[in-house]
């Protein structure tokens, strides 16, 4: 199973860098030199480096929140307000709490978590009350949190000396520290991924969660309590999104501003839909896609290709990976038959 994982991922790689480079042919630029410049761009020093990984740390999160929402039932798409609700959050605990940075960090990022949590906690307690999907409800609450967060920043915490919306820098205690060119926003994130792997393979919970979400009927006529442990999810799933928005703030600009989620947690999405719902999956899907959005940049600066190519590699990378899943376990199933009836016939022979 590991060997078909990478053997896909190896695979919709070379077939998404290959048709990139069969479109920028055709539009008349260099492949060879600009996939050089955007791998320098985004891995080529210590310092790329370090903001490739700075850069992931809102995807690997937001594709940590969907890939375990996914793998345990619910269908949680609201990670794009769920993370404006965490960073506006932590934005208005960094504008008045008064707390050495100890305190204050954490402090912050357990408040992000709580409004991501209980801005996916609202879908689920309407799915329970109402029995309304949290399919459409998430995504409609991404509406609601784009324009709640966009007025929160242009009235009651404005910064008055800005020409455009956005909140004052939050105090300076809450500003994540950095070692050199990488930021600590990386260990909360590595720390997430860790801590997550082990609740969702090595805990009764998690075990719970898998159950129930490959067989709902299952899970309940084996005596999970389903029901809560779709709350649980929906309720954990928003704090990861929410930390993910905590960090954005904390981690740089330290303010909120308009368009602060930008595609991150959409993003997130597509990796947990590429990574098949798996965690260390998540992680390194979320850093090559961040590898790409940061080298382009770069890339069209050296060779002019422009920066949009990017979007073209991670939409033929989801279609291959997906595409080809399905394949290979045709193939694996076939092979793995084919194995047992040579087998089979050999030991009849030999009786």
């Amino acid at each position: 199973m590991l060997m078909q994982r990478i053997l896909n991922a190896a695979l919709g790689i070379v077939i998404a860098l290959l048709i990139g480079a069969v479109i920028m042919l055709a539009q008349g630029y260099n492949p060879l030199a600009s996939y050089m410049a955007l791998f320098e761009f985004s891995l080529g020093s210590p310092y790329a480096l370090a903001t490739t990984f700075k850069n992931a740390v809102p995807l690997v999160l937001t594709g940590l929140s969907a890939a375990i929402a996914f793998a345990s039932g619910p269908i949680n798409l609201g990670q794009p307000g769920q993370l404006l609700m965490g960073a506006l959050a932590a934005t208005v605990g960094g504008l008045y709490l008064d707390l050495p940075p100890v305190l204050l960090i954490p402090t912050l990022a357990l408040l992000a978590m709580l409004g991501g949590a209980l801005w996916a906690g609202l879908a689920a307690l309407l799915r329970q009350a109402f029995g309304m999907s949290e399919f459409i409800v998430t995504l409609m609450l991404n509406i609601v949190a784009d324009y709640f967060t966009l007025w929160a920043i242009t009235y009651p915490f404005k910064d008055a000396t800005a020409y455009s919306p956005m909140t004052p820098a939050i105090a300076r205690n809450a500003w994540l520290p950095e070692f050199g060119d990488w930021n600590s926003a990386v260990l909360w994130m590595l720390a997430a991924v860790v801590l997550m792997w082990f609740v969702f393979k090595r805990t009764r919970p998690g075990y719970e969660w898998r159950i129930g979400g490959q067989n709902s009927l299952f899970a309940r006529l084996g005596g999970c309590p389903v029901d809560r442990n779709f709350v649980t999810v929906m309720l954990l799933t928003g704090a990861l999104a929410g930390l993910a928005g905590g960090l954005l703030i904390m981690g740089g600009p330290h303010r909120f501003l308009r368009g602060l989620g930008a595609n991150y947690a959409w993003d997130g999405v597509m990796i947990a839909i590429v990574a098949n719902n798996s965690l260390p999956g998540a992680l390194f899907y979320g850093l090559f896609f961040s590898a790409i959005q940061t080298g382009a940049l770069g890339m069209e600066l050296i060779t002019n290709v422009p920066s949009e190519i990017a979007l073209v590699l991670q939409g033929v990378l989801v279609l291959v990976i997906v595409a080809s899943r399905e394949a290979l376990h045709q193939l694996a199933d076939r092979l793995a038959a084919r194995r047992r009836a040579q087998t089979s016939i050999g030991r009849s022979e030999l009786t």
